[in-house]
């Protein structure tokens, strides 16, 4: 409980609490809202906690079992925080534009992304030296606007198995796509957003730098618990694969052993055959006389 208590007092410094003007608001966030002040929504912060707890659970399990969290967030104060924490989890992101089709037409964009890593190569690798300074000058210019746009999502063969926005109001595109796929959606959800168009809603003011960066640092370090417990998880496979491994051999050279005894006594206790003489009536003749 002293933990909740804190979060929430932490929460609470960083004006995650404040909502929007009560006449922007969505009838549909009333049971995540506490009061109204001075035409001001404020969101009950003990929703809050408990929404993040579970949130950061989910995320946790996503990432234990080896699935990619797509971060999004293309707000001005949001981008730098979403980027930094993304990367710090090895997790793609979208903080420039959302991309019609990201999701939807994922092969399209993957073939975009190799472009821009093709490029990328030739420019690094002297394959360009033949073309002109403008034909280079071009190249480089290209590249640095797919990276832009491209460059948090890089990395990944398929589609991410969650999607984690920050305002699901701004990133409407995003969510309809994840939604059309089937795929885990999460959001900081401010007083003038619908919570029930993800599955997992964080009501929280989703404007202010503080209240984004506390929310987002949160969810990230649930990632990161999730992604440790995966590798240790790994490590302790191998551990045990190995000592099988080892097993397996101890138990291949005894039995190696002991077939070269059992040879070793048969080679010892073999003389040549005795020549057997056959009796009378097996086929010998008989004695003289009879």
């Amino acid at each position: 409980m002293e933990n909740n208590t804190s979060l929430q007092q932490q929460l609470l410094e960083a004006g995650v609490h404040f909502g929007h003007l009560k006449k922007k608001w969505n009838p549909k966030m009333l049971p995540y809202i506490f009061a109204e002040k001075k035409g001001i929504h404020i969101i009950d912060l003990n929703k809050t906690v408990e929404s993040l707890q579970e949130s950061a659970a989910a995320m946790k399990a996503i990432a234990r079992s080896g699935k990619k969290i797509m971060f999004v967030a293309t707000k001005k104060q949001a981008k730098e925080i979403v980027m930094e924490s993304a990367k710090r989890v090895n997790m793609p992101f979208v903080t420039e534009r959302w991309l019609g089709g990201m999701l939807t037409n994922f092969n399209t964009v993957r073939k975009s992304v190799k472009k821009m890593q093709s490029i990328e190569k030739m420019l690094n690798d002297g394959s360009a030296e033949s073309l002109t300074k403008k034909e280079k000058l071009t190249l480089s210019r290209d590249r640095d606007k797919m990276e832009k746009v491209l460059g948090g999502i890089a990395q990944i063969s398929r589609i991410p198995a969650a999607l984690f926005m920050v305002d699901i109001g701004h990133e409407h595109i995003a969510l309809a796509e994840a939604k059309r796929l089937n795929i885990n959606t999460f959001g900081m959800v401010d007083t003038n957003c619908d919570p029930n168009k993800v599955d997992f809603a964080i009501p929280s003011n989703d404007d202010a730098t503080k209240s984004i960066a506390i929310i987002v640092n949160y969810i990230t370090a649930a990632i990161a618990e999730g992604l440790a417990e995966r590798q240790a998880d790994k490590d302790e496979e191998t551990t045990e694969d190995s000592e099988e491994t080892a097993e397996a051999k101890a138990s291949r050279f005894e039995n190696k052993a002991g077939e070269g005894d059992d040879r070793g006594r048969i080679a010892r206790g073999t003389s040549a055959p005795k020549r057997r003489v056959p009796g009378p009536g097996a086929g010998g003749r008989k004695p003289a006389g009879k």
